[in-house]
């Protein structure tokens, strides 16, 4: 089927709320590694992985011959019956999970990971109030859209009471007018007013992305977290750390993003690049804070035998091609670029982010701040037609999202930032 065959059955057959980057959208055939095939036969270098999901390359022959292996012996269990695999996973993210997280309920997504977590949260603490960020995302449920704090993700007035958002640590634009550090970071200190004003004074949880992924990489300075949680223990909550796109290695060094800062969670979540692109979500939480659990809980689809199989294969490459110290490496080679770009390019107004989730925020004026909306449209035509995909995102769409599969070389950044180069002349431009 070729590309226009393949768009009309798409606006014919499927919801028209599918997103697409592009002008038109561009339907795939194949992936190969680091690179992705159209239809057409044309050739793109993935840096954005599938939405910082295919972690370790398109079709990873470890991981593809795990898949297959399990296939052709167990497909289906549901949670009524344990599994090796689905046993050996919770074993593993045990293992490599920070601080004292042990206990692991695996499901299909990370929409279903951050309900689990919520749920789980006003269980264990009998509070009913929930703390999120605004630019935050935390998936496509009515509870998870009620949790995301960008209007354009929250479709339909989605709004499920018990819900509050606090100011998010977006130092480019600090919702306060200040500048770091003499701000002496007010957005966290500015949680317990939020408690005491907007609540009954108990909460069950402060849930945050250690980097906000669709708020466009927004990066949280260091003492941030740790403020910010030691409110929300005061006031008897749990701290819900959302590594859904920062997990496994994604921000380097750790092997998951919250390790940067410091700071234990009570429950954290997880999904996307724990499976290389298999359906897959995990809540893990404290022996203590699980125990709180009571009553039937069963998920027809979750700890799927093939998913974890996925899961653990995904996770030895990882170890032995893409360790967080590789990510760390490339990914500090692919941050010089990206401020050697920002040096060139008035319309580059901030480099943020951590090892392979760097995000590169566009401006029309570097006093102004103004969101570069038609510049960005601009420039990823061009780097499609120069063959890289990348991702956008934040609440004016004006961020570039850069996030190559973890098992990305010095090689790959190079030509993934002389595209940038062009292309970024080419809109410039424009301005």
């Amino acid at each position: 089927m070729d590309t226009q065959a393949i768009l009309e059955n798409q606006q014919k057959y499927l919801w028209p709320s599918h997103m697409t980057l592009y002008g038109q959208p561009l339907p795939l055939a194949r992936g190969d590694g680091m690179y992705l095939y159209d239809v057409e036969g044309n050739r793109y270098l993935d840096f954005f992985g599938g939405i910082l999901t295919v972690s370790v390359g398109h079709c990873h022959p470890k991981v593809t011959e795990a898949l297959t292996r399990q296939v052709q012996t167990l497909v289906h269990t549901s949670t009524l019956y344990p599994h090796e695999n689905h046993v050996d996973l919770a074993e593993k993210l045990a293992q490599i999970t920070p601080g004292r997280l042990q206990t692991s309920y695996i499901l299909n997504s990370g929409t279903e990971a951050n309900e689990t977590a919520v749920m789980l949260a006003k269980a264990a603490t009998g509070a009913q109030e929930v703390i999120a960020l605004r630019h935050g995302y935390s998936g496509r449920s009515a509870l998870a859209m009620s949790l995301t704090g960008q209007s354009a993700w929250r479709i339909g007035g989605t709004q499920i009471l018990g819900i509050k958002h606090a100011m998010n640590p977006y130092c480019y634009r600090c919702p306060l007018k200040l500048t770091y550090p003499a701000c002496g970071i007010a957005c966290a200190e500015d949680i317990e007013d939020l408690i005491q004003t907007t609540t009954s004074g108990r909460v069950a949880a402060f849930l945050a992305e250690p980097i906000q992924g669709v708020g466009g990489f927004v990066t949280a300075p260091p003492e941030y977290f740790e403020i910010a949680t030691n409110i929300i223990r005061r006031y008897g909550g749990l701290f819900i750390c959302d590594e859904v796109q920062t997990g496994f290695g994604r921000t380097g060094k750790h092997w998951f993003g919250i390790q940067h800062w410091d700071v234990e969670p009570d429950i954290m979540t997880m999904a996307k690049g724990i499976a290389n692109g298999s359906p897959i979500g995990v809540t893990i939480a404290t022996p203590e804070v699980a125990s709180k659990l009571e009553g039937l809980t069963i998920s027809t689809f979750g700890g799927n035998p093939v998913s974890c199989a996925a899961a653990l294969a995904t996770i030895q490459v990882m170890e032995e091609e893409a360790s967080p110290d590789h990510v760390e490496e490339v990914g500090t080679h692919l941050r010089q670029g990206l401020e050697a770009l920002g040096e060139k390019y008035p319309l580059i107004g901030d480099v943020r982010g951590m090892g392979l989730m760097q995000g590169v925020e566009m401006v029309r004026d570097r006093e102004t701040k103004e969101p570069a909306g038609k510049e960005i449209a601009h420039l990823f035509e061009a780097t499609r037609e120069r063959g890289l995909l990348i991702g956008k995102g934040g609440l004016y769409g004006n961020a570039l999202r850069i996030s190559p599969p973890l098992v990305a070389t010095k090689d790959d950044v190079d030509q993934a930032l002389e595209i940038l180069d062009y292309t970024f002349a080419e809109v410039q431009e424009m301005v």
